[in-house]
C-alpha cells in the first residue's frame, strides 16, 4: 500500500516551501521599497511586514483601523513608531488609502491585507488612484523548486479568466521584463497547448502558434515556441522521443504563458502541493507592482513575493 502525506494524499508533497535564496538577496541588494499594505491590521500581514522589514526588503506603510495595527504589532514585540499608519475604516477604505498612496508616490508597492481580493483589486483600478497606464494587469507567478536549483514562471494563474490574445502579448512582456531583471538574460518561453501541433479544433494551439510567431518578431532577448504540451515543456526525454531537440524552448522552458485561468491555477497549485515548489506572486502593468497575497500562502511565498516586488519596483 502506498503511503500517504499527513493530508491524506499519496501526492501531496510534505516537503515545506523555502523563500528562494537568490530572489531575497537580489531584493536586499535593490533599495527597500515602501509598500503600502491595505487593511494591515491582522496577524497574516503584520507578520509578513515584520520579517521582510527586518530583511531590509520593505518599507512598511500601513493602511486601515489605527488601533489593530498597533495591537498586531504589540503582539510581535514590533516597535513600528518610526512608520506611517494611513488611518482608514474597514476594507474600502483601506484599500484606497494604499491604492492612492502608490498613486501620489507616497509608496512604491502595493500589498493585499486583510480585505476581500474584489475589494483591493477595485480600489488598484479605481482610475482617481492613479495606477492605471493603459496596459492590461497580468498576474506572474515565479515558482522555485524547494532545493533551489531552479525556477519556472507563469502567467496568468490569478487575475484574468480568459485573457485573449492582447492580453497574453502583454502577459509574455510583462513576463520576459521581470526574468530579465532576476538575471535570466535570455528566457525561454513556451506558450502552453495540449499538443505540439496546430489543430483547429484545439483553439489553444492555434493562439499558441500565432503567438509564438509574434513573439518571435516582437520582442528581443528571449526565445519562443508555441504550441508545447507540458511534458515538452518540463522533459527533456520527452522531447528526445518526439524528436523536437531543435526547438529553442522545449524540455528547458524558464516560463510558460497559460490560455486560461484555470490551467495556470491548477498548474501552479501543482507545483506547490506536488512538488513543495514556492510561489512568488506579483501583478505588472500599473505604476506599481502590486502583491495580491492568500490566507493560503505560507511566510516563505509571502517573504519571497515582497522580494519580487522589491526587484521590480527597483526597476520602474
Amino acid at each position: 500500500m502506498t503511503a500517504k502525506t499527513k493530508d491524506g494524499s499519496p501526492f501531496l508533497s510534505s516537503t515545506e516551501p523555502v523563500a528562494p535564496e537568490a530572489i531575497i538577496k537580489m531584493a536586499q541588494e535593490a533599495p527597500s521599497p515602501r509598500v503600502a499594505i491595505a487593511r494591515a491590521g491582522a496577524p497574516l500581514p503584520m507578520q509578513a511586514a515584520q520579517e521582510a522589514c527586518e530583511a531590509n526588503i520593505l518599507i512598511p506603510v500601513f493602511t486601515g483601523e489605527r488601533n489593530l495595527i498597533e495591537a498586531e504589532a504589540e503582539k510581535l514585540s514590533w516597535d513600528i513608531s518610526g512608520f506611517d499608519i494611513l488611518e482608514a475604516e474597514g476594507e474600502e477604505d483601506a484599500g484606497k488609502a494604499a491604492a492612492f498612496a502608490c498613486g501620489e508616490g507616497k509608496a512604491d508597492v502595493l500589498m493585499k491585507g486583510q480585505l476581500h481580493t474584489d475589494v483591493f483589486m477595485k480600489s488598484a483600478l479605481n482610475r482617481d488612484a492613479g495606477l492605471r497606464t493603459g496596459n492590461r494587469l497580468v498576474h506572474i507567478f515565479h515558482i522555485s523548486h524547494p532545493d533551489q536549483t531552479g525556477a519556472i514562471t507563469i502567467s496568468d494563474a490569478a487575475v484574468n479568466v480568459e485573457p485573449n490574445i492582447e492580453t497574453r502579448k502583454d502577459a509574455t512582456r510583462e513576463v520576459v521584463a521581470l526574468l530579465h531583471r532576476l538575471g535570466t538574460q535570455h528566457p525561454k518561453v513556451a506558450f502552453l497547448s495540449a499538443t505540439e501541433s496546430v489543430i483547429p479544433s484545439v483553439p489553444s494551439s492555434v493562439e499558441a502558434r500565432e503567438l509564438q510567431d509574434w513573439a518571435r518578431e516582437n520582442i528581443d532577448g528571449a526565445s519562443f515556441s508555441g504550441p508545447l504540451a507540458m511534458d515538452l515543456i518540463l522533459s527533456p526525454k520527452a522531447v528526445a522521443t518526439k524528436k523536437l531537440s531543435d526547438d529553442p524552448v522545449a524540455g528547458k522552458a524558464d516560463a510558460i504563458i497559460v490560455p486560461d485561468i484555470i490551467t495556470g491555477n491548477a498548474l501552479f497549485k501543482s507545483l506547490v502541493y506536488l512538488s513543495g515548489g514556492c510561489a512568488a506572486g506579483i501583478v505588472m502593468g500599473a505604476k506599481v507592482p502590486i502583491l495580491l497575497t492568500s490566507r493560503a500562502d505560507p511566510p516563505a511565498a509571502r517573504m519571497a513575493s515582497i522580494a519580487l516586488g522589491a526587484i521590480a519596483a527597483a526597476g520602474n
